[in-house]
């Protein structure tokens, strides 16, 4: 006959796999499996000790740890009390956790997205001059597809003009494993932004190739995990970053945001017809501030009307394929409050014309990229 375990050792798989259920709330995997569980100590009384490993030392997600292990162990029958006792990794037991994460260990950090079984739809937002509010379709795009259940990344890409923080309301720092980073996480968004290692309102000074190696770190180093949809908020116009977008991440789609103005219209074209040399898809076109609704009811074509549509014309014309108006966003002032105090209009004043039109954007764009890892494409060599 086996031997039978003691109640001692009954609680303490109990509390084991209570602990299975406590995620690290950056790289959002469970602590049992990323090794962070050190020990489990109960003593006579049923008093729970649990020796933590944080990432790094001054975690400042850590009373969110003690607070979720406090539940979740407090919640095993015969536990009377729950104490967290923290510890920091090794420079050892880091390289193993990165090496964990990355999936092998690779050496050389790769972009995920960029790989070809990748189902990650990423899509970059660009505009042919700044002022349209491509920034906050962005971060309203992001917070409305985190809230359908899909796992969402942003990455701030306009490196002299970042925004997407304080939009987002995020303001704790990316921590750092090794050679990692985890990215600060809002209204289930992932973020990362130059703004994020700038002191200040620090003005950002650099040429293309570091503009490049500053995109390829945000791909590369960071931390995403299986994301459904990731955002990339480009700088307006066709420098130097829409070109790195397109070698280092060739898969990603451009959206182009415009406003009705027909000045504004036309540098949008621009801004979309980059696609045909660096072949990538045009997913569409959003009009952002298509009109102002008067208390009347009557619409106020503030900056002209038809932009969105010419540039859909144009661009569907100019690639041979459908490239559709995605939506049309109206004016309103507290899309622009909602930017400043860093909460989404999507989220905070769901029933407004501006967020139901953002919604309905982001229901075109929330379909996961099939992989074509493994799947025959039907080609066959050409004969001589």
């Amino acid at each position: 006959m086996g031997r039978m375990a003691s109640p001692a050792h009954e609680l303490e798989s109990a509390v084991r796999e209570a602990l299975t259920r406590v995620q690290d709330p950056e790289i959002r995997r469970p602590i049992t499996d990323l090794d962070m569980v050190r020990s489990v100590d109960i003593d006579g009384a049923g008093a729970v000790t649990v020796g933590l490993l944080l990432t790094v030392a001054g975690c400042p997600l850590k009373d969110t740890l003690r607070t979720d292990i406090e539940a979740a162990a407090g919640g095993v029958p015969g536990v009377t009390s729950v104490t967290v006792d923290f510890g920091v990794m090794s420079d050892g037991q880091r390289r193993d956790l990165q090496a964990k994460l990355r999936g092998g260990g690779s050496p050389e950090p790769v972009i995920p997205f960029a790989q070809p079984g990748s189902r990650t739809r990423v899509y970059a937002i660009a505009s042919g001059k700044g002022g349209v509010g491509k920034s906050s379709v962005t971060v309203n795009l992001a917070a409305a597809l985190a809230e359908r259940g899909l796992d969402v990344g942003v990455v701030d890409a306009d490196i002299y003009g970042h925004s997407v923080p304080r939009m987002l309301g995020v303001d704790q720092p990316p921590t750092q494993v090794q050679d990692m980073i985890m990215p600060p996480q809002s209204h289930g968004v992932k973020v990362i932004s130059i703004g994020m290692f700038t002191r200040g309102n620090a003005a950002v000074v650099w040429r293309g190739p570091m503009l490049h190696r500053a995109l390829q770190q945000f791909l590369a180093d960071v931390y995403w995990g299986e994301l459904d949809v990731l955002l990339m908020d480009l700088p307006p116009g066709t420098g130097d970053i829409a070109i790195s977008v397109a070698q280092l991440v060739p898969s990603a789609e451009i959206l182009v945001v415009t406003t009705p103005q027909q000045a504004a219209a036309e540098v949008a074209e621009r801004a979309g017809a980059i696609a045909l040399q660096t072949h990538q898809r045009l997913v569409g076109v959003v009009e952002n501030m298509s009109w102002l609704e008067l208390p009347t009811g009557e619409r106020m074509d503030v900056f002209g009307s038809g932009g969105g549509a010419q540039v859909s014309a144009a661009l569907t014309k100019l690639v041979g394929a459908d490239v559709p108006l995605l939506g049309q966003i109206p004016l309103d002032t507290r899309l622009r409050q909602a930017g400043d105090e860093g909460k989404p209009l999507v989220l905070t004043e769901p029933d407004a014309p501006a967020s139901t039109a953002m919604r309905k954007v982001a229901d075109r764009l929330a379909v996961r990229r099939d992989s074509l890892l493994g799947k025959p494409l039907g080609l066959s060599p050409a004969r001589p």
